[in-house]
């Protein structure tokens, strides 16, 4: 009977078709588009699709990139587990949608760049622009190896799929499309992905209703749960999660992502002109709070279907990380296909985030690392360099896959390191872009005392998980099963995503309550605040002040938040020239760019 614990059924022959045609379907998108462009082989095409990207199909990528297998599986085990705070987030996705929109946008655009961290180079100077690029491959290797094996180990206990296959299958089909068909191949497949992956949600919302007798229903047995706590406004920063916490802190950890992370910036610089790359992010903004909302109601129908027989204290599935399959697989056995539909819409957020950092990885590699290195290469070793650096950087994700099902516990500090790195990263672009007496050094000793601060934070979070009444889980009950087996619960780690649970130490030290226990969503934001403070210090103790006059085209400008296009030459003909860019960056010295607050467009005034 659903919802009384115990074994559930296994992938049906249909299961297995649904799922095999949707991932083929995905690498059909990068063929397809491979052929289209064929004669179109220069880096810009394949890095930015050309710069003619429109705004829909880059909103809809930009929610697929992040929207991972583990974000499919984690948020509602985060609802389950923890109630509705996390809905909370939706305001911290508005917030980072504005800003991104409105600083870092323009400023990207105007300049003309590929790799994100060229900026870093035209404002400090190129070590700290290397330095920025190997934090974000580091991260990115990383993140994107657990990206496919968290999901492929929840399927694999839960459906009985081979991991090792899907963890090889799901490498070769991101390297097949990122390889041929470039970034349209992954904006395109997004679009496609983030179809499927709200599909999946939808499939599930509509059987618990039906199971449960409506929707009030589960509203309901999850007010009765204490699941609907949304409201938490303690200002104690040691919470996991509050209002304070998730709106401040939360929404400077997803600027670390939309701002500054190369996979995003490389999206919203592909489109035709800045009225769309700006609109990109707000219809994005609009994808993320669907895709969080459905996943929240995913996990509150969850619940009531469990509410009296918790799987994860009953032994059912091995760590929280596995309840939705294995709802999915309770509650949608009885139709084939749909569950197919599901490991397809969570392997559809992988595939999404896998090829999203594969090709822009290739991207950095390629203008921070070779061309300054090979300056005369031509189109056709381009080509090739791009497709071959697809490969490696597939094949090197999918290795760390296969070394992240070797680490056990240290998934949840390799997922936390992404955010350490992200805060002293974004804190080095807001230093840059705000203030005109930031020098080098300034920016340089910021970011590394920063990382040192976050590294410390984050790692001895995970070595000291805080206790329960910080992370506040909520209560379950296995009262309602058919069987009770014993089974140990630790307390769980604060990190949403993780895979297995983490077990405190029995002896703790002093900073474990204190400094170790300080709210997750609060680290990218202590790193971004300490390089700002101490990178705008050092500055000035090092002469910042008098340093030669900065080119303003490197700074937000109040023009930036009424300009919506490039120029009206460039509006015309859709396309932007670097060259040009760069001209007007030293035509702006004296003044020749300017705004028309009519048109909204960057044109060129005669000088005054």
């Amino acid at each position: 009977m659903v919802g009384t614990g115990g074994p559930v059924a296994t992938f049906s022959v249909w299961d297995y078709v649904v799922f095999v045609v949707m991932i083929v379907s995905a690498a059909g998108v990068g063929l397809f588009q491979a052929f289209r462009g064929r004669k179109e082989n220069s880096s810009e095409e394949f890095f930015l699709g050309g710069r003619q990207m429109t705004a829909v199909p880059v909103a809809m990528s930009l929610t697929a990139s992040f929207m991972s297998g583990v974000t499919v599986i984690g948020t509602p085990a985060e609802a389950y587990s923890y109630g509705t705070s996390f809905w909370l987030f939706g305001i911290s996705y508005v917030i980072m949608s504005v800003i991104t929109a409105e600083i870092f946008v323009p400023l990207f655009y105007r300049l003309g760049i590929t790799s994100a961290y060229e900026y870093l180079e035209m404002r400090f100077n190129r070590l700290i622009r290397i330095l920025g690029t190997l934090m974000y491959t580091m991260q990115t290797i990383l993140y994107t190896g657990l990206v496919i094996y968290a999901p492929a180990l929840a399927m694999n206990q839960i459906t009985g799929m081979d991991l090792w296959g899907v963890l090889v299958a799901t490498g070769i089909v991101c390297i097949i499309y990122c390889t041929l068909g470039g970034l349209k191949a992954v904006i395109w497949t997004d679009v496609l992905q983030m179809v499927i992956m709200l599909a999946g949600f939808v499939a599930v919302i509509a059987r618990g209703a039906v199971l449960q007798g409506g929707l009030d229903k589960i509203w309901e047995d999850a007010s009765q749960g204490g699941r609907l706590q949304t409201f938490d406004f303690d200002p104690d920063p040691l919470k996991r999660h509050t209002f304070w916490s998730i709106t401040i802190g939360g929404s400077v950890t997803w600027m670390s992502v939309y701002s500054i992370n190369q996979s995003q910036v490389q999206r919203y610089i592909s489109c035709k002109t800045l009225r769309h790359a700006k609109m990109s992010l707000y219809v994005n903004m609009v994808g993320l709070c669907a895709t969080l909302s459905l996943a929240m109601f995913s996990g509150l129908a969850m619940f009531s279907i469990y509410k009296n027989c918790d799987p994860f204290t009953n032994g059912d599935v091995g760590s929280t990380d596995q309840l939705l399959p294995y709802l999915v697989m309770d509650i949608l056995a009885a139709y084939p296909g749909i569950p197919g539909l599901f490991v397809a819409a969570a392997y559809s957020g992988t595939l999404s985030t896998v090829s999203s950092s594969i090709n822009a990885l290739v991207a950095v590699t390629v203008e921070d690392f070779i061309r300054p290195m090979w300056k005369n290469l031509s189109v056709k070793q381009t080509t090739w360099i791009n497709m071959g650096l697809s490969v490696f950087f597939g094949a090197l994700c999918i290795g760390m896959a296969g070394v992240a099902s070797l680490l056990g516990s240290v998934l949840q500090a390799a997922l936390s390191i992404f955010g350490m790195l992200s805060g002293p990263l974004l804190g080095l672009y807001l230093l840059g872009m705000l203030f005109r007496t930031a020098n080098s050094i300034g920016g340089l000793v910021g970011m590394f005392l920063s990382l040192v601060l976050t590294l410390w934070v984050g790692i001895g979070g995970q070595i000291y998980p805080p206790t329960a009444a910080k992370t506040n889980p909520l209560p379950v009950t296995t009262a309602g099963c058919n069987s009770t087996l014993q089974y140990n619960a630790t307390t769980a780690s604060p990190w949403t995503t993780s895979v297995s649970h983490t077990t405190q130490p029995n002896v703790r030290p002093p900073l474990a309550d204190f400094w170790y226990s300080l709210s997750y969503v609060y680290i990218a934001f202590l790193g971004t605040l300490t390089t700002i403070v101490i990178g705008m210090l050092v500055s000035v103790l090092t002469g910042g002040c008098k340093q030669e006059k900065l080119n303003s085209q490197l700074f937000v400008r109040k023009s930036d938040l009424v300009c919506f296009s490039w120029s009206s030459k460039s509006q015309a003909s859709g396309k932007r020239d670097k060259g040009a860019a760069n001209s007007y960056l030293e035509a702006d010295k004296s003044g020749f760019v300017h705004c028309d607050p009519t048109s909204g467009d960057f044109i060129e005034a005669t000088k005054l």
